[in-house]
């Protein structure tokens, strides 16, 4: 079937003419929780748009060891690299909560964007808010406590998935919070105390946003809104997936 509209934000933000230019060249897959979609240093085959869910760059040492560096769900796109002229992926891509995609052959995606400034505008100023949110990602591991990154991280997520019921195991988070699970788990009981969250086995609850904000402090929120700032409307409902 062929693809006529989308949800993502990203490609919601460019100009008609820009849209025609990747529909005709966007075919939609399904990717599934725990899926690593793209590993670190292969060939960019394919660019992908989500249309939801929620998934992350991990970076990955020699021996295997992973950090978290940036999530993204459907404001985004996946590998930024594409854009900046490398033909090889920055990061490995895990699936954390499955959902739709769009995807559109890499040389067609730099074609597109060699043709048209405006698409390669809008494109660059997604990769300045995912270097910006890199850079608050040092920020919160160096300057916050364990507590105040579990309610970033927490913030991040519900800002991409629909609802307040979040699908995230312990392990998951402690993959993305750099720390063991022993770790995770200590922050998420001390969250719990405050009232913010109720946590049950493989899933957390957000129960007040608001006191997440004030616990997170200004370890969130400058690169979200920068990128409504240079790019288009943020949280809120997804909008439904086309059909």
């Amino acid at each position: 079937m062929s693809v006529t509209t989308t949800c993502n934000r990203l490609l919601q933000a460019l100009s008609l003419d820009d849209l025609g230019r990747l529909l005709p060249h966007l075919e939609r897959v399904n990717v599934h929780k725990g899926e690593v979609l793209i590993h670190q240093g292969q060939p960019l085959e394919f660019t992908y748009f989500p249309e939801g869910g929620l998934s992350s760059n991990l970076a990955v040492t020699s021996d295997g060891r992973k950090i978290e560096v940036g999530c993204f769900g459907f404001e985004g796109m996946v590998s930024t690299a594409a854009v900046l002229g490398s033909d090889r992926a920055s990061h490995d891509i895990l699936v954390q909560v499955g959902a739709p995609w769009l995807r559109v052959r890499t040389d067609v995606l730099v074609e597109a964007t060699q043709a048209s400034s405006t698409l390669q505008g809008v494109l660059l100023r997604y990769v300045q808010f995912q270097i910006l949110t890199l850079s608050h990602s040092a920020l919160a591991n160096g300057a916050y406590r364990m507590r105040e990154r579990l309610a970033r991280w927490l913030l991040m997520a519900h800002d991409r998935l629909e609802g307040d019921d979040l699908a995230l195991t312990h392990e998951f988070l402690s993959l993305m919070l750099g720390v063991q699970r022993s770790g995770v788990t200590l922050a998420i009981q001390e969250v719990e105390g405050l009232g913010l969250i109720r946590a049950t086995r493989g899933h957390l609850k957000l129960l007040d946003r608001d006191g997440l904000l004030a616990l997170a402090g200004d370890s969130y929120g400058f690169p979200e809104a920068e990128y409504e700032r240079l790019i288009g409307p943020f949280r809120g409902e997804a909008p439904p997936h086309f059909s």
